[in-house]
């Protein structure tokens, strides 16, 4: 070796280490998925996500409920329900198997604005008094767990902002608040429209359960009053007939009586 240096003879050059890629390291692995997420997104995809905010918005969910309300206000008025006072029920359809049909009607004829009255009066002369009533309750938690679901998952969204008013938002407070005696007032004093106390009620936060239950049982005296002047409708002047129509009349007179006692309070919520 010292003699080829001495002699000038250059010493054979090493080949070039190739340089091994550094290990990924645990802080580019977790990066990893932010620099996927931050990736452009298609067009395509974009505008899929777009029409699926602008479908699931409130806005829309709340036309998709008017809609379905008017859909189904139109069908009540091309099959008429109310022939059912004066034809009877279908003869095809008998017992026990007739009464669920009705309360399925009855129901869905409640969400749809028709006055409970008249399902009432009519369910009392197909059914008699007793199994009038079992039917025509079972219609109306029917239809108010229906309108409930609807307006609490169609509605409230878009609805709860516009609670500006005095009188609105004193309402939708007693209802959040003293869900179950608020609505067992309102079914035992009726004066609220049916309908109008369900849609309010899934505006509200009030819970389900309460909503119900107040609505079972605040609901069986004047269901009770209107089922047995249906089945005792043939003689108007009975006496089960007019103790039924004082039973309906007793708790409305009573009902505006209360809510006029109580407005001063209503408007200083």
């Amino acid at each position: 070796m010292l003699d080829a240096n001495r002699s000038g003879t250059a010493p054979a050059s090493l080949p070039a280490a190739t340089p091994t890629p550094p290990a990924a390291t645990p802080s580019l692995l977790a990066a990893t998925p932010s620099l996927l997420a931050a990736a452009p997104v298609p067009p395509r995809a974009g505008w899929a996500a777009r029409c699926t905010r602008l479908l699931l918005s409130p806005y829309a969910r709340l036309s998709l409920l008017l809609a379905l309300l008017a859909g189904g206000a139109a069908g009540v008025l091309v099959c008429e329900p109310q022939r059912l006072l004066t034809h009877g029920w279908p003869p095809q359809l008998g017992g026990a198997a007739a009464a669920l049909v009705f309360a399925a009607a009855y129901g869905l004829c409640t969400v749809v604005f028709v006055p409970r009255p008249l399902l009432n009066l009519a369910a009392g002369a197909m059914f008699g008094s007793q199994v009038g009533l079992a039917t025509a309750l079972a219609g109306t938690v029917l239809g108010a767990g229906v309108a409930f679901g609807l307006g609490r998952a169609l509605g409230q969204d878009a609805l709860r902002p516009l609670l500006r008013g005095r009188w609105l938002n004193a309402a939708d407070g007693q209802l959040s608040r003293h869900g179950f005696r608020s609505m067992l007032a309102l079914r035992l004093f009726p004066g609220v429209p049916f309908w109008a106390a369900n849609y309010c009620a899934a505006v509200s936060r009030m819970g389900p359960l309460p909503f119900l239950l107040a609505t079972a049982l605040g609901s069986i005296p004047n269901t009770a009053a209107y089922a047995v002047a249906g089945a005792r409708a043939s003689a108007p002047t009975s006496p089960a007939f007019l103790i039924a129509m004082a039973c309906v009349a007793v708790p409305a007179l009573a009902g505006t009586v209360v809510a006029w006692r109580k407005r001063h309070r209503l408007r200083a919520g």
